[in-house]
């Protein structure tokens, strides 16, 4: 079966093109300012309705930040310290979910400093809303053709055109599925139980991190890294970081005692 041969470009203008990947994103961050106006009303994130563009503002330009970060200087260094001219060009390709993790919690930091609120509600908030965004970012990386799986004799592998002639899993959907619909249900559905912030967000980083990992055993690993002792991913090594974290996070929460409603 071969996958579907979708344009990368949803409409071009001359010079001025919109890519299916871009309103992905643009789709995502709607969602998110939709999701922050509800956990608004349920009392659970404490700031005004007027502070959510302010807040999506200030993820979105760390996101992309920390997500190029780590994507130069984790994932393909060897490339960029010969052309460092192309370390900004994004529009080139080149993010790593990881670093915009990292971005997330720094974005976080600043903002909830500048409009004094507990750093933990709002990377709570964060986590809770950007999930469900996983689930259309992955689906830009199906329509892009890119971050294909490994070769497989399955039913449902696919023939990607930049993939060579063999079908291969289409680990973009595993993700979508995983990292974006059943995350989110985890999360919505935790956010009635907990009663401490960074509960929700250590969730995010063992739920994320589990997922990824799993399906990184049915995603093509890096041309330029290959794998690690032998059978893992630095997506791997990367998402068993953020497992453990999630745990520590989870013994901290408990520790700092914040709680949600009082």
């Amino acid at each position: 079966m071969h996958a579907p041969d979708i344009s990368p470009v949803l409409i071009s203008l001359g010079p001025l093109q919109v890519r299916w990947y871009a309103l992905m994103y643009v789709v995502g961050f709607i969602l998110a300012g939709y999701l922050l106006k509800n956990l608004i009303k349920k009392n659970f994130l404490k700031i005004t309705e007027e502070q959510i563009d302010s807040l999506t503002f200030i993820m979105g330009l760390c996101m992309v930040l920390g997500a190029r970060f780590i994507y130069v200087f984790v994932y393909n260094w060897s490339y960029y310290q010969h052309n460092l001219g192309e370390v900004f060009a994004v529009w080139k390709g080149g993010l790593s979910f990881h670093g915009a993790v990292l971005g997330f919690l720094v974005a976080g930091f600043i903002f909830a400093k500048k409009n004094k609120v507990e750093w933990g509600q709002i990377m709570d908030s964060v986590c809770l809303v950007g999930a469900p965004g996983i689930f259309f970012g992955r689906l830009g990386n199906f329509i892009n053709g890119e971050l294909y799986g490994r070769i497989t004799t399955s039913p449902v592998g696919m023939i990607f055109k930049t993939g060579g002639p063999y079908p291969r899993h289409p680990s973009q959907l595993y993700e979508a599925f995983f990292e974006g619909l059943v995350l989110s249900l985890i999360l919505w559905f935790a956010v009635n139980k907990v009663k401490k912030y960074w509960q929700i967000s250590s969730f995010f980083l063992i739920g994320y991190g589990a997922f990824r990992f799993g399906v990184e055993f049915f995603r093509e690993a890096d041309a330029q890294l290959g794998y690690y002792f032998g059978f893992m991913t630095m997506g791997q090594i990367l998402c068993a970081i953020m497992i453990i974290a999630g745990f520590a996070l989870y013994a901290m929460a408990n520790k700092l005692n914040q709680k949600i409603y009082n």
